[in-house]
């Protein structure tokens, strides 16, 4: 459920059964009329687990410096380029050069793309062919049988029993096996700390056996990836290609691009959310002529089917869904610690793999050319090395760029933090009392789908400008104090350690629902909360009860890690946008020649942001205005952009 909720996406279907109606002749007056009542069955699965999490810290933050601006590579403007005899013939000419922009190098702009049943069954009437001799429905419920006669006797019964399995596991025991230690800790632990089995959050027809201990090989004879069943791959691959008919600009990337291989020659190794739109990704990436090897960066929200997908396929990939916390490093260093094999690329969500590789193999970064990392979290840590003179290649933010700040995080968090919470616990929104801890872009889109839903919600801030916006937004601007023995549901959205205290887990009203959708697991302090004197209970997968001595209880979502990624999905056509971004950073940064970006932390060109939402237009039919030449020159534009300057703000 972050399912990948675990994932984003096993079990999403809820199943419900029903039977239909037997229709009877009707009976000759002299008999006796039978009811015939509906059966309902009721099937409950419980399952849960236990396991030990340590403490996690998370350096303080600072504000980053100025943020040096990216040239285009010629590789890059290449692959942006509409194919030869192809596309829309009024694709613009390439753009001008605009004044030049902070950072090194500088490079020609991109000219932006123009838009190049089975039959249902029924229950049917059912009729008695015997009129003489026909079995009835008792109105107890048991069997009736009608002689000729009309007399109407009871046919024996049987009662059948509904066990329930129990449900009442605690959490606060040690596992009964004992977890691989044999890879030492590291202060990044944002997403592996995990007190549950990897059981608890698999299908329960698949075994318990960890995919560590299995020998597993693909069609081909392979057996270089690690996934939970490599027999799923047929399903996974359903899956991928549903994804793709939602990803129009990265099919459209591939497709243009996949002959001039831009990244032919490039070893990118990757930690992501293993989707079927990573998926669509990796597949891009292969085509364009890269080598990759992959692994999980949450350990809830990988797709099992999709990774097993894409081992078949050949790409080597270590994850599946519900890692241990040694599971999760352990398949990062099988990604990176191959014999004959050395990544050349970084692509990052969270910052692990670029530390892991900086803890346990720094001269790695001799040959790497470049980092493209798009989380908050990862972010922060690449600006943290850069000001510490630590950060040794070039790397590119993309979680800052426009693309991203405002379609994945505003418009995907928009739909995605109603999922989760009606996947989890099938709650209603109207009237419940809402507190939003953070008023960025994320917090932004969870306000206003909890705001249209008639929910009332309070925000919190340190920002006084997005303070300022939330309260013209129409939301009270509130500390958490003020209201946490009130609110029915508290979301943390900032990214930052610590926002949701033991404190105010103690004062929490019964029954309030906590739940992150922020990258990293810090935000609500879930250690604090594993003590003797509390009572952990395992409702469903990725929903605990945690219960006070005095019965107290709060509902606590996929233990603190990213709801939407671990408890639902999040919209594919939204990815398409982020992935899309990655792809052409790693194409720029691998082209680039010697120098033209330095051991410091790029922002994306405000073209190429232009360029990616171009890609997309397509879908909606939609038809941008053009620019006359006496307005371009009223504006000192070009024509085909880049059409804001790189300080504006969207």
């Amino acid at each position: 459920m972050e399912g990948r909720s675990g994932g984003m996406g096993e079990g999403r279907g809820r199943e419900a059964g029903g039977g239909a109606e037997q229709e009877l002749e009707p009976e000759p007056e002299s008999e006796p009329a039978v009811a015939v009542e509906a059966v309902m069955s009721v099937q409950v699965v419980s399952a849960a687990a236990d396991a030990k999490v340590p403490e996690v810290e998370l350096k303080d933050l600072s504000p980053s410096e100025a943020q040096p601006q990216l040239a285009l590579s010629t590789a890059a403007v290449s692959a942006m380029a509409p194919a030869a005899g192809g596309g829309d013939p009024e694709a613009p000419a390439p753009a001008g050069e605009r004044p030049p922009a902070p950072g090194p190098g500088s490079g020609p702009a991109a000219a932006a793309l123009s838009p190049a049943a089975g039959k249902v069954p029924q229950a049917s009437a059912m009729k008695r062919s015997d009129p003489h001799h026909q079995h009835q429905r008792h109105r107890d419920g048991g069997e009736a049988l009608v002689s000729p006669d009309g007399t109407v006797t009871e046919a024996p019964r049987t009662v059948k029993k509904i066990q329930f399995a129990d449900q009442k596991q605690e959490f606060n025991k040690r596992p009964t096996k004992i977890g691989r230690r044999s890879l030492s800790r590291s202060i990044s632990q944002s997403s592996t700390d995990s007190y549950s089995s990897a059981a608890s959050y698999t299908d329960s027809s698949d075994d318990e056996t960890s995919p560590r201990d299995k020998q597993q090989k693909n069609s081909k004879g392979s057996g270089d990836f690690c996934v939970k069943n490599i027999k799923q791959a047929e399903f996974g691959r359903r899956e991928i290609e549903i994804a793709e008919q939602e990803m129009p600009a990265l099919m459209a990337l591939r497709k243009r691009a996949q002959g001039e291989k831009p990244l032919a020659g490039a070893k990118i190794v990757g930690c992501t959310h293993i989707t079927a739109q990573t998926a669509v990704l990796m597949e891009t990436l292969g085509a364009l002529g890269a080598q990759c090897r992959w692994a999980a960066c949450n350990i809830y929200s990988t797709l099992n089917e999709v990774a097993a997908a894409l081992a078949e396929s050949g790409f080597p990939v270590f994850a599946w869904k519900g890692e241990s916390e040694d599971d999760f490093w352990w398949c990062i260093d099988r990604c990176v610690n191959v014999e004959g094999w050395q990544p050349n690329m970084i692509l990052d969500d969270g910052g692990d793999l670029t530390h892991w590789i900086y803890k346990k193999y720094p001269n790695m970064f001799k040959k790497i050319k470049g980092i493209v990392e798009e989380s908050v979290t990862g972010v922060h840590r690449l600006y943290q090395l850069s000001k510490a003179g630590k950060l040794c290649v070039p790397a590119m933010n993309v979680n800052d760029s426009v693309t991203k700040q405002k379609f994945d995080n505003l418009y995907c968090c928009r739909e995605s933090i109603l999922d989760g919470l009606k996947r989890t616990t099938d709650m209603m929104f109207g009237g419940k009392q809402v507190v939003v801890c953070g008023y960025g872009e994320v917090g932004k889109g969870c306000c206003a789908a909890l705001k249209a839903m008639g929910s009332i919600v309070y925000v919190t801030e340190i920002d006084p400008i997005c303070a300022l916006q939330a309260c013209m937004d129409g939301f009270r601007l509130v500390k958490l104090n003020e209201v946490i023995r009130q609110v029915d549901i508290v979301i943390t959205c900032t990214g930052n350690k610590n926002v949701v205290t033991r404190e105010h887990l103690d004062r929490m009203k019964n029954s309030c629902i906590v739940c992150n959708m922020g990258h990293s697991n810090t935000e609500i302090d879930v250690a604090s909360l594993r003590t003797p004197e509390l009572t952990w209970e395992r409702v469903r997968s990725q929903v605990d009860h945690v219960i006070w001595p005095d019965g107290k209880r709060i509902v606590l979502l996929a233990e603190g890690r990213l709801l939407n990624l671990s408890c639902s999905t999040v919209p594919t056509f939204v990815l398409s946008i982020t992935a899309t971004t990655q792809a052409l950073a790693l194409i720029e940064l691998y082209n680039a020649p010697e120098g033209r970006y330095k051991q410091d932390v790029y922002l994306l060109p405000k073209k190429m942001d232009e360029y990616v939402a171009s890609l997309h237009l397509p879908t909606f039919d939609a038809h941008l205005t053009e620019l006359t030449d006496e307005q371009a020159k009223y504006l000192g534009l070009n024509k085909n952009g880049p059409f804001k300057p790189n300080y504006y703000r969207y």
